[in-house]
């Protein structure tokens, strides 16, 4: 059985090989990871599909196109084996290289094994090679004094460069910038996070609110929600919400469609079925594809204020940061309060500046008043 790279979408045209689980001429059960794939937009998992010995055509490195071959699994050879171990299983100690379906088949029948030299296993006759549009070594290089190590990027990251780079020469991005304070939120997550998490199965955490307070503001301030196409500002009246998620390859940006149709524990499962998948390779294009907007949370890490970077063709990203306890002033009075900052990035062709502040204080007010958008999630 040949082993294909699988059309993953209409504009991916090639994949790296990046991971080999197994070895060339290792036996493979169905179902076992055989290799991870990269594209420049997702990375997956190949399974093995039947039972055989492996045949690995591209090795890690090697960039091929779609619907290249990249390894064999021969399943004659394979039966071939377990039958051969099973007849010779009396005399075991005399062969020069047991098999792991033999070394089984005697520790149940309780058979001393003894191996005079380990050799490898048969290989699988090859078919023609793949065709390699690109060929890269993953592993990094370094100058002999040690100082210098060079390392190709990544499909992903590429990509990731490419998309970067043209929100920064392709978009008029400006940046407006409030604070909020999370007291309220706080406190709703402290008095219904136990029911929540025990109703729903997930905890309750900051995404749902500011999804939800994004839509409100959306629905208020549309412009935010366009794009442009050509000449023309295409009005979306859908909410597909992106949500930044970093992986190990990168940032991704998985989208939950028709988001205010969703309660807050939709919301919760949604993202938390992404950050599952991304983590096993199984995120597809689909997921990634059509968002209308975007929230990023740098507070995960520590960030306290940063400038987010649009994802186009959006012409708005919401970045979150860390709360953190300051002194603010309330009613002439200096107070510590739960306060994070947040930082709206706008396209300025389609959204003017007053428009953007107003969008910004409107999320802000929704989070400082939470309590009808959890009622009505």
């Amino acid at each position: 059985m040949e082993i294909k790279i699988p059309e993953v979408g209409e504009s991916v045209i090639e994949a790296l090989v990046a991971k080999w689980h197994k070895k060339d001429g290792e036996r493979v059960a169905k179902e076992d990871p055989l290799c991870e794939i990269e594209t420049d937009k997702i990375t997956m998992e190949l399974n093995a599909e039947v039972d055989g010995l492996l045949s690995i055509q591209a090795p890690e490195g090697t960039t091929v196109r779609i619907g290249a071959v990249i390894g064999l699994i021969d399943e004659k050879k394979a039966a071939q084996e377990i039958s051969a171990s099973s007849a010779s299983l009396p005399s075991l100690a005399a062969e020069p290289h047991i098999s792991p379906t033999a070394r089984k088949a005697a520790r149940e029948k309780q058979v001393k094994v003894e191996e005079k030299q380990e050799t490898p296993f048969p290989q699988v006759v090859r078919s023609e090679e793949p065709e390699v549009y690109q060929s890269a070594a993953v592993s990094p290089s370094t100058t002999g004094d040690g100082r210098i190590t060079r390392q190709p990027m990544t499909p992903i990251r590429k990509r990731i460069a490419e998309r970067l780079l043209a929100a920064r020469q392709q978009t008029a991005m400006l940046t407006t910038f409030n604070e909020v304070e999370m007291s309220r939120v706080l406190a709703l997550r402290e008095k219904h996070g136990k029911e929540f998490l025990a109703r729903h199965g997930v905890k309750l955490g900051f995404m749902p609110f500011f999804v939800k307070a994004c839509i409100e503001a959306l629905e208020e301030f549309p412009a935010v929600n366009a794009r442009i196409d050509g000449d023309d500002i295409v009005f979306q009246h859908f909410y597909d919400i992106g949500i930044a998620v970093s992986g190990a390859k990168g940032l991704v940006v998985p989208v939950l469609r028709n988001a205010d149709r969703l309660h807050f524990a939709e919301i919760e499962k949604g993202i938390a079925d992404f950050v599952q998948r991304i983590g096993s390779n199984k995120l597809a294009i689909s997921d990634l594809e059509g968002g209308t907007f975007t929230i990023t949370n740098g507070g995960i890490f520590g960030s306290l204020l940063s400038t987010p970077i649009l994802n186009p063709p959006q012409s708005g990203v919401l970045g979150m940061h860390a709360v953190q306890e300051r002194p603010v002033a309330r009613g002439g009075k200096v107070v510590i309060r739960p306060m994070m900052y947040l930082a709206l990035s706008y396209d300025h062709r389609i959204i003017d500046g007053r428009e953007a502040v107003q969008f910004l204080k409107k999320v802000k007010e929704y989070i400082e008043e939470p309590e009808e958008m959890l009622l009505g999630g």
